[in-house]
């Protein structure tokens, strides 16, 4: 049960790897860039939101002798839950010295990469999809060259990898041109054919079935499986419990406490709330059988808690239309990699613990779903209404399953779900979800239904968890639809829906669930408008569509499912020989090899030896005295080697971090007082990367405003103190004529407005990053994603007190820059050379 054991194993691209001496909260992604020579897969975002980091991940079933493959985000997926698994980067699907694979070289050759950060995901996303779309399918075999996909599969392979550069376009086309039912000739540029009327599968590289495969699972691994069969698999920090009794022994034994374990099934829910600290002690409760069985009856189908949503989506589409609807909803649910290790359970209790706008928490509270969960040897049924509206669970509570009515028998229901997100598809919570049941039948008289029962689900809209609109189906039940009960319908609903206190848009969300409550109620009346042609009371929406997200449309209004439209776009080109070659499509140089994850970023430089790392500490006051920095008491703190701050700059240095013409110069660390919030106070130093991040968070700083000004947060604020930067007067405008008279006699008058822009974001893929190497003499060697080197190299040199040529800036790629790799990436080179040149290591 609690006895230690022999570290995780896994096989990487084929070859085998003990995770010795690796710390129990290690990723996946983590140990395949430290412990191997693997670098394709990418650290973005860290929370399974960009899928650059995605992998496939094979299991084998030694009962069943089979073995099952599925794409994972690596970044959420923690090392101790793989063992006995194989893992396959992009370098194992193709590489330069083996050959690359058809999905590299058509994304080449479709002009699919330009930075290349995000490119291996894409590569591993679009394989995973082609591997089970291809293994043993019924569908009789595609023409050759193509698979078994269609062009909108192969589309949503992709939906949850994120691409700054490309605009999607060429990326979709490389995809497509491996389904079956695609139009070559809609295919834009690319390297293969120049005319529109030479599209030719012949032309591009080759594929097969076989191709799409995913590597055989290793025989080495497959005999260590089968000799452990039965054994529990234990060690290093990791608790794998086999049945729900030895789970609760665990915990009677007195091994662990609240704060310092952690209780997975797949750690997908850290990507939406990040760890605060670090754990020394897991508990993977996805070894216990009760957790994932599957049990249909003629009352519906209950689902273990540690199912994933992708398996339940595939259950669920088996079945009568509430069942297939749900599954359409979770299919909107997160992104691919995440959606086939996320847990059904996981998403639950996360919506029952904490304020997380689940889609699956509302779509199943509609359906009438019940839960069964065990504390210690008490086991309840609850109602997922009642659930929810518990106390947040104790850490020791476990979610056993989830179970579904069927309703297919049920003669006169009518079962709809709706979402709005910021994209139709891909990781994006809802602004608003909302999931209505009704039971109901046809009033001869007016054509339009009664109403008999109805469950009103509203999620998402700034509430602590999903609700039931009671008030509202309390009103509903016995009438029959028409415009006047639709309209106090409304009118109640806005009283039910009513978003706490701090809510973004709060009157924008309103409408939604208004707008959904008409569209689903004006569905089940004869005489008026449907849904498509219907203006809803409040609504922000028409045609379907809420910013820019797919819902979900009653089938008899619906003409196509907002999901499935595929992206059109049309690339019209012109050539000709007067400036041949110029204009000609040509392969871009290294394409392949940023496909493979073979290109090299600056985070992808193996760390030389006794390398530490950094992670800012930033001001969370946007003016105001630093007066100390410290550390609350946790096993992250514990971890700080020492922390890099003004006073650590080396004497004849300047605390400068940037300096750009108009601009001035800009301080690399706040002393003594911060100017703005998010400002770098210092740099926690420590032994990884992970430490460093985890030892920052715990970072406790002391501020005071004694004698300061209140800080400037709008342009109207510095423009009353007279608040400017300093314009060269090389750069500053002249005057010409009279201004005011010329606009006075102008013969078409400007109308005077205001419009405020929010700030906006970079989004590169690749994060801030650099590293610093001390070298002889005063010198030092910096390997930075910047887009202004030779500036980077004057700051360094005067934030250290050194000559420029002491400084060398090594810039081999950038992941994404647009601007955002400009000053901000000096600040990290100079805080890297800082802490380089004090400790006399790599940082």
């Amino acid at each position: 049960m609690g006895e230690a054991a022999a570290a995780a194993v896994v096989a990487v691209n084929g070859e085998r790897y003990e995770a010795v001496g690796v710390d129990p909260s290690t990723t996946l992604l983590e140990f395949l860039r430290t412990r191997t020579p693997v670098r394709g897969p990418k650290l973005g975002c860290g929370e399974g939101g960009c899928g650059a980091c995605v992998v496939v991940v094979s299991k084998y079933d030694a009962a069943a002798d089979e073995v099952t493959s599925f794409s994972a985000s690596s970044c959420l997926t923690l090392l101790g839950s793989l063992h006995h698994c194989a893992v396959t980067t992009s370098e194992g699907i193709g590489n330069l010295r083996d050959g690359f694979h058809p999905v590299q070289r058509r994304l080449d050759g479709f002009h699919a990469s330009q930075c290349g950060f995000c490119t291996p995901g894409m590569c591993v996303s679009i394989f995973s999809a082609l591997a089970n779309a291809d293994r043993g399918g019924q569908s009789p075999p595609p023409p050759p060259g193509f698979s078994r996909l269609t062009a909108a599969e192969v589309e949503k392979a992709v939906s949850g990898n994120l691409c700054r550069c490309t605009g999607y376009r060429p990326i979709v086309d490389a995809c497509k041109s491996f389904a079956a039912d695609v139009d070559l000739e809609d295919l834009g540029l690319n390297a293969f054919w120049k005319k529109k009327g030479d599209a030719d599968v012949s032309k591009m590289p080759a594929y097969s079935g076989d191709a799409g495969a995913v590597p055989a699972f290793p025989e080495f691994l497959k005999s260590e499986i089968r000799s452990s069969v039965g054994g529990a698999v234990t060690g290093d920090g990791w608790f794998h419990p086999k049945s729900v009794e030895e789970f609760n022994r665990l915990f009677d034994s007195n091994l662990f406490d609240e704060m310092s374990v952690k209780i997975v099934a797949s750690n997908t829910g850290s990507g939406v709330y990040r760890d605060q600290d670090l754990h020394d002690k897991y508990i993977n409760i996805s070894k216990i059988p009760e957790l994932s069985a599957i049990n249909r009856s003629n009352k519906g189908i209950e689902i273990g808690a540690v199912v994933s949503i992708s398996k339940t989506i595939e259950i669920l589409s088996d079945g009568d239309s509430v069942f297939r609807k749900i599954a359409d909803h979770l299919s909107k649910v997160a992104s691919p990699f995440v959606r086939n290790t996320a847990t059904l359970g996981g998403n639950i209790i996360m919506a029952q613990r904490l304020p997380f706008p689940s889609d699956i928490a509302t779509v199943l509270l509609a359906a009438g779903s019940t839960v069964t969960m065990q504390l210690g040897s008490k086991r309840m049924c609850l109602t997922l209404e009642e659930f929810l509206e518990q106390p947040p669970c104790d850490y020791r509570t476990l979610l056993v399953s989830i179970s579904i009515p069927d309703w297919g028998s049920d003669d006169g229901i009518t079962f709809e779900t709706f979402r709005a997100s910021p994209r139709p598809l891909g990781n994006a919570v809802s602004y608003v979800n909302s999931a209505f049941l009704a039971r109901s039948s046809v009033d001869a008289a007016s054509g339009s239904h009664l109403i008999e029962d109805v469950c009103l689900a509203f999620g998402a809209f700034g509430a602590k968890h999903a609700i039931r609109a009671r008030k509202v189906e309390e009103f509903l039940k016995g009438k029959i639809v028409s415009a006047p009960v639709i309209l106090e319908a409304v009118r109640l609903l806005k009283d039910v829906v009513s978003p706490v206190e701090d809510t973004t848009h709060p009157e924008y969300r309103i409408s939604l669930a208004v707008g959904y409550l008409f569209r689903f109620l004006s569905s089940l009346t004869n005489g008026l408008d449907g849904p498509e042609n219907a203006i809803a009371p409040n609504s922000s929406y028409t045609n379907g569509t809420a910013n820019g997200s797919a819902e979900f449309l009653p089938e008899k209004h619906s003409k196509d499912d907002c999901s499935d439209l595929l992206m059109k776009s049309r690339q019209e080109l012109i050539f000709s020989d007067e400036y041949k070659p110029i204009g000609k499509p040509i392969m871009k140089a290294g394409a392949e090899l940023q496909a493979s994850g073979e290109a090299l970023y600056v985070d992808d430089i193996p760390a030389p030896k006794d390398c530490l790392y950094g992670a800012f500490i930033y001001s969370s006051h946007p003016h105001a005295h630093i007066n100390d920095v410290n550390f609350r008491s946790s096993l992250a703190s514990q971890k700080v080697i020492t922390v890099i701050t003004a006073k650590d700059i080396p004497t004849g240095g300047q605390n400068i971090g940037s300096s750009f013409l108009m601009l001035g110069d800009e301080v690399l660390f706040a002393d003594p007082v911060s100017e703005f919030a998010g400002q770098n106070i210092g740099v926690v130093i420590a032994e990884t990367q992970k430490y460093a991040y985890m030892a920052a968070k715990q970072a406790v700083i002391e501020y005071s405003n004694e004698n300061l000004q209140p800080p400037i947060l709008t342009i109207e604020d510095a423009v009353q103190h007279n608040s400017y930067f300093e314009v060269p007067p090389f750069l500053a405008p002249k005057p010409i004529g009279d201004f005011n008279q010329a606009m006075s006699e102008a013969d078409h008058k400007i109308i005077d407005g205001e419009v405020k822009l929010e700030s906006q974001y970079y989004f590169y893929m690749e994060t801030q990053t650099a590293l610093a190497i001390p070298d002889e003499d005063n010198c030092v060697t910096i390997y930075v994603s910047t887009q202004i080197p030779e500036i980077t190299q004057n700051t360094v040199a005067r934030c250290l007190g050194i000559p420029y040529h002491n400084v060398r800036i090594i810039t081999r790629r950038v992941g994404g820059g647009f601007g955002g790799k400009g000053m901000k990436a000096i600040h990290v080179a100079a805080a890297c050379a800082v802490a380089a040149f004090k400790l006399r290591r790599p940082v």
